[in-house]
């Protein structure tokens, strides 16, 4: 079988230097819309195809009617900002994933902005001076994953204004053990294409603001590799603690993470090679805008 970095570079390349290029549509016509949204899908099931044919595929699923529904609204509603919204359990792979998303379209002068929802957890400074640490305060049965510990309402209304083309200040949540979270800190322009990347993207009415709602999935003895190396080189956590909490975000992501797979347009496999995903990304970008003018 073809490696699919490979085979994906041919197609990139096959795509820039074709001859049979179409006419570069008026986009500010419904008509000139249209005919992008027809060949983008023609497009995007080759790429759909040449994608379950390689090695270790990126998509595992795509809903069936996701590009059609994805489709109409760039017809129907072109000025709104594209909003992407990533989600899956801890350790599945979804920062790098955004990561790389990032690093492609910034590298084609594209305007991107990047939003964690980690930042709309709620303050628990006085929690975590009453119980001492965060780890206390965790095995008191804090449980810091649930949807009633993001401030969800504030959430929903930044990412409605970005959507609209507001620029936003997002808070900040402190990731230095103290609980703090500072209200609109974050400057956050609204820029083309808006990436949420966290668990709380598919809580609630917060999935219903996404244009492209995509699931990162990854093998549970990867993930728990993943985060004990994480939690070890990065957190400087020792092992008994780092368990414990692997134990209770396994719980957390059954529990309110897991159940967001079926509202996913699309799942990725997290485990994919980041070279080939990038080159996915670049054959996407390649399609949609190599016109003659």
């Amino acid at each position: 079988m073809e490696d699919s970095t490979d085979g994906l570079h041919h197609l990139i390349e096959q795509e820039l230097n074709s001859h049979e290029k179409i006419l570069k549509p008026d986009f500010s016509e419904t008509t000139g819309r249209e005919l992008l949204v027809f060949y983008l899908q023609s497009k995007f099931k080759q790429l759909v195809s040449f994608d379950r044919d390689s090695k270790n595929p990126i998509f595992s699923y795509i809903k069936p009617e996701f590009v059609q529904k994805f489709s109409r609204r760039l017809v129907s509603n072109p000025d709104k900002r594209i909003m992407i919204g990533i989600t899956g359990e801890s350790a599945s792979g979804k920062s790098t994933l955004c990561k790389a998303m990032s690093n492609v379209i910034k590298s084609f002068n594209m305007p991107v902005s990047i939003l964690a929802t980690d930042n709309y957890f709620k303050d628990i400074s006085s929690l975590i001076e009453k119980y001492s640490t965060f780890d206390n305060l965790r095995d008191n049965g804090y449980d810091v994953d649930s949807p009633e510990s993001f401030q969800l309402d504030v959430l929903q209304d930044d990412l409605q204004m970005l959507a609209k083309g507001n620029d936003i200040y997002a808070p900040e949540y402190l990731p230095n053990g103290t609980g703090v979270s500072v209200p609109r800190s974050k400057f956050v322009p609204s820029n083309k294409i808006i990436i949420v990347e966290g668990m709380a993207t598919m809580y609630g009415q917060i999935k219903d603001i996404f244009d492209i709602k995509i699931y990162v999935e990854t093998d549970i003895d990867i993930r728990k590799e993943r985060f004990l190396h994480r939690a070890f080189t990065e957190r400087n956590q020792d092992f008994s603690n780092a368990k414990k909490h692997w134990d209770y975000i396994l719980v957390a992501g059954e529990k309110y993470v897991k159940p967001s797979r079926s509202s996913a347009d699309i799942i990725i496999n997290g485990t994919t090679n980041m070279e080939y995903f990038c080159q996915l990304l670049e054959y996407l970008h390649a399609i949609t805008n190599n016109f003659e003018n």
